[in-house]
């Protein structure tokens, strides 16, 4: 059977409500296993996995495949199904966003997620409970912290401004000369980057090299829904669950911002 289709704001904030529920449990889970310590390995790509991410990937598909049934699903810890690249509706999920951090004792790590309709995100959630800070935002209805509306900065000009970025990203064979005088900051998770741009505290974020849908997704319609942009390396909006879940780097931030980082850039992600 066909999902039904989700046409209208009031549709998804019913899918919301779910998706935060689910986004809460699973953040107080991996808290409690944050606190606790947990097993980990490394998988075949050498990336860092642990007892947590499985755990609270389960939980998520558990609530949200669940009560949708005939939607897709997308995430990290789960081999993809070949099904869900035609579904028009697809959950996104990043179990442990920032695994690395997660296992290190660092606070820089979250559990995000997020729906898709026809390749875009809808309504999403990004919850840090080291942190005790919840993102969320559904389209066309704003973004929130903690139940606060967030706004991006409008800053306008790279020179000066402040990063979420790692410091290799002002090495000299990315940018055309001069390279921006940025000032920059790091967190491990690429969704808190992002979030972090939504909520004013950065103007905002670029990272290099390919990056996975379950990455950017959620963060992607927190950033827009506060009022900012998040764009690949090339420019181009994030289509997702398409063939291939790589993307091609990630800067968020105002649009006069991400218009001067396109005109400056010398390189993209390859």
């Amino acid at each position: 059977m066909q999902a039904p289709e989700l046409t209208s704001a009031g549709d998804w904030q019913k899918h919301h409500a779910l998706l935060c529920d689910a986004v809460r449990e699973a953040g107080e889970l991996a808290l409690r296993m944050f606190n606790a310590g947990v097993d980990s390995w490394d998988k075949t790509d050498g990336t860092p996995v642990s007892e947590a991410d499985l755990m609270v990937d389960k939980l998520l598909a558990d609530k949200l495949r669940g009560a949708t049934p005939d939607f897709g699903w997308l995430s990290e810890e789960t081999a993809r199904e070949d099904a869900s690249r035609s579904k028009s509706h697809v959950w996104v999920v990043d179990p442990i966003d920032g695994t690395s951090a997660f296992l290190g004792g660092s606070k820089q790590w979250c559990v995000g997620a997020c729906l898709l309709s026809h390749g875009r995100p809808v309504a999403a959630a990004a919850f840090a409970p080291a942190q005790n800070r919840f993102y969320e935002a559904v389209l066309d209805a704003g973004a929130r912290l903690n139940g606060n509306p967030m706004q991006t900065t409008d800053k306008s000009g790279l020179d000066g401004s402040r990063f979420v970025a790692h410091k290799s990203a002002l090495n000299q064979n990315k940018w055309n000369d001069p390279v921006p005088q940025i000032n920059c900051a790091m967190t491990t998770s690429l969704i808190l980057r992002q979030c972090i741009v939504a909520s004013g505290e950065y103007d905002g974020a670029i990272a290099f090299g390919r990056k996975h849908d379950w990455d950017l997704a959620p963060g992607d319609l927190i950033v827009h829904e506060a009022g900012g942009r998040t764009l690949d390396l090339a420019g181009e909006p994030f289509i997702y669950n398409r063939s291939s879940t790589r993307q091609n780097g990630m800067m968020a931030g105002s649009k006069a911002l991400l218009d001067e980082i396109g005109e400056r850039l010398h390189t993209v992600a390859a």
